[in-house]
């Protein structure tokens, strides 16, 4: 059974940072695309960083230069460091499958509140 479990939110002030983790059972953030999405408040989840199995990765505009997703293939995790993060960064956060198609279950989340 595969198990996708996020960490690592929290509260930030603006211009602060955080680093998320995800910690996958049961498939391999290495063999696939992986990656990070959010959901705000009374919004859709949308993806908003991806890794692909080359290394390659690609970001939606409002967090490129600020959002730095990555994976550790020997501890199977995959990670996002937020830099400069904005009130709306606020969201709750996820990892999964980069292809929507395939998204695994979805776990809880980790939540990240950007405010003064």
């Amino acid at each position: 059974q595969v198990q996708l479990v996020e960490s690592g939110g929290g509260l930030v002030q603006p211009g602060g940072s955080l680093r998320l983790s995800c910690a996958a059972s049961g498939t391999s953030v290495r063999e696939f695309n992986m990656g990070w999405y959010r959901q705000r408040p009374g919004e859709q989840r949308e993806l908003v960083a991806a890794i692909f199995t080359s290394g390659s990765t690609n970001y939606i505009d409002s967090v490129k230069g600020r959002f730095i997703i990555s994976r550790d293939n020997a501890k199977n995790t995959l990670y996002l460091q937020m830099n400069s993060l904005k009130p709306e960064d606020t969201a709750v956060y996820y990892c999964n499958r980069a292809l929507r198609t395939y998204a695994y279950s979805w776990g809880q989340g980790t939540q990240v509140t950007v405010s003064s």
